[in-house]
C-alpha cells in the first residue's frame, strides 16, 4: 500500500457538478481530494480487504441471530424494549438489507484491524461506488495511469442487482428519504435512486421531515399516501426516540435498512463481536465501558455506542497522548476498544472502508484525516490496483 502524488484533473470539480456530487467541498475545504491515490497490489486487496470483511461480516450476521433471541444483550446495546419484538420478528422474516461498509486500519502489511461497522446509514457511497471509478477511467484516457490499472470496485452493479432481488419483496415505490437540506445524503439517496431505478424499481423522494402519520397508524407522503417501503437514510435509534417511533412496529412499512440493523449499528456490536472470537486476527480487544479496562491501560479508544463520523471519541495512545472529539452522543452508553493506530502518510492518516452489498464483500473506498480521528470532513482519496 502506497500514497502517490498525481497532479488534479483541472476540470474535476465542474465533472464533479455535471455528475451531481455536489458536496465535494465543505466549508470551503476539498471533500474529494484527487491530489494523490492509494495504490495497492491485487494480493493485498484479496486476502487483506476482501476476504477479511466476507468472514467477519458473517460473524456479525451470526451475532444477530443470537441477539434477538437474548434480552440480555438487547439491553446490553441499550436498544429501547418497546422494539425488541418488532426487531426480532424482521430478523425471523428475512427482512430485506441492501449494504453496509466495514471501517479498517491497514497499511499494507499484517491483518486489517476492524474499527467499526457502519451497517444503518453508511456514507461515502456515491464518491466510492461511482465518481472514484470515473477519475480512474478518465485519468486512464489521459495516460495519467497505466492502462492495467484497476480498481476494487463492484459496488455500483451489486447495488443494482441487490435492487432486483429486494424488488420481489417490496410495496411500490420505493420511497428515498433523508434530512432535508444535508448535500450528502441528498446526494446518496439521488444516487441510490437511480440504482433501484436501473433495477426497474419506480422511486419517490421525501425529505424526512415530511413523513407523516395516518389516523390508522400508517406512514405516509405529502399527499397522504401510504408509503410501503422506505429506504431511510437516518439512523435508527433517532427514529426510536421521536414523535412517530411509536409507530415503527405496527405502521407495516418496510424499511431499508430493515429493523434489525439496529444491532450491527451499535459500537456495542464490538466487544460482542470480540467476546465471542477472541484472539481473531481482524478484531481488536473490546470491551464495555463498566467491564474492568485494566487489559487497554496502555492505549484506548471510547466510542459511544451510537457515535457516528467520528463524534464524541476520547483517544488514548500507548505513549499517553490524548485526542477528543465533540459531538451530540452524550449521553449514550459506552465501549473501549484497544488503540491501533491508523498508518501515516506524509502526514495523512488513511481509513480504508470495506463495502459489502446484499452480504458480498464488493469495493472499497479511502478516507484520510491529518489527525487520528477520521471525521464526516475527513477526504475521500481514490485508490488504484497496480
Amino acid at each position: 500500500m502506497r500514497r502517490i502524488a498525481i497532479a488534479e484533473r483541472g476540470d474535476w470539480k465542474a465533472s464533479a457538478e455535471r455528475l451531481g456530487f455536489r458536496f465535494h467541498t465543505i466549508d470551503g475545504a476539498p471533500y474529494w481530494d484527487e491530489r494523490a491515490y492509494y495504490a495497492f497490489t491485487l494480493e493485498q486487496i484479496e486476502r487483506d480487504i476482501e476476504a477479511p470483511t466476507g468472514e467477519l461480516h458473517e460473524m456479525a450476521m451470526d451475532l444477530v441471530g443470537e441477539v434477538v433471541r437474548e434480552e440480555a444483550l438487547l439491553k446490553r446495546l441499550a436498544i429501547p424494549q418497546a422494539y425488541w419484538e418488532w426487531i426480532a420478528r424482521s430478523w425471523q422474516e428475512s427482512s430485506p438489507h441492501l449494504y453496509g461498509r466495514m471501517d479498517f486500519a491497514y497499511d499494507g502489511n499484517g491483518p486489517a484491524k476492524l474499527y467499526e461497522l457502519n451497517y444503518d446509514t453508511p456514507t461515502s457511497l456515491y464518491e466510492a461506488a461511482f465518481f472514484q471509478w470515473h477519475w480512474l477511467e478518465e485519468q486512464q484516457q489521459r495516460g495519467a495511469l497505466p492502462r492495467d490499472a484497476d480498481q476494487y470496485n463492484l459496488i455500483q452493479e451489486s447495488l443494482v442487482q441487490a435492487f432486483g432481488t429486494i424488488a420481489r419483496r417490496l410495496p411500490r415505490p420505493l420511497y428515498f428519504s433523508a434530512v432535508r437540506d444535508s448535500q450528502e445524503d441528498e446526494g446518496t439517496i439521488a444516487y441510490l435512486a437511480d440504482c433501484a431505478e436501473q433495477a426497474g424499481l419506480a422511486t419517490r423522494k421525501i425529505a424526512i421531515e415530511d413523513i407523516g402519520i395516518s389516523a390508522d397508524g400508517r406512514y405516509t407522503d405529502t399527499d397522504d399516501n401510504v408509503i410501503g417501503a422506505l429506504f431511510k437514510l437516518y439512523p435508527l435509534e433517532f427514529m426510536f426516540e421521536e414523535e412517530f417511533g411509536s409507530a415503527l412496529p405496527a405502521s407495516k412499512t418496510v424499511l431499508i435498512e430493515p429493523p434489525w440493523k439496529a444491532i450491527l449499528s451499535n459500537k456495542g456490536i464490538l466487544p460482542l463481536l470480540w467476546e465471542r472470537h477472541r484472539d481473531h486476527p481482524n478484531l481488536l480487544p473490546a470491551f464495555f465501558e463498566d467491564k474492568p479496562a485494566d487489559p487497554l491501560a496502555a492505549g484506548w479508544v471510547r466510542k459511544p455506542l451510537f457515535s457516528r463520523e467520528g463524534a464524541n471519541i476520547e483517544l488514548r495512545t500507548r505513549a499517553g497522548e490524548t485526542l477528543h472529539s465533540d459531538g451530540p452522543y452524550t449521553d449514550s452508553p459506552l465501549i473501549r476498544q484497544a488503540f491501533h493506530a491508523l498508518p501515516h502518510f506524509d502526514g495523512n492518516y488513511p481509513l480504508v472502508g470495506s463495502w459489502v452489498v446484499a452480504d458480498r464483500p464488493c469495493g472499497l473506498g479511502v478516507r484520510e484525516d491529518d489527525s487520528l480521528i477520521t471525521r464526516d470532513t475527513s477526504r475521500f482519496v481514490p485508490h488504484v490496483i497496480l
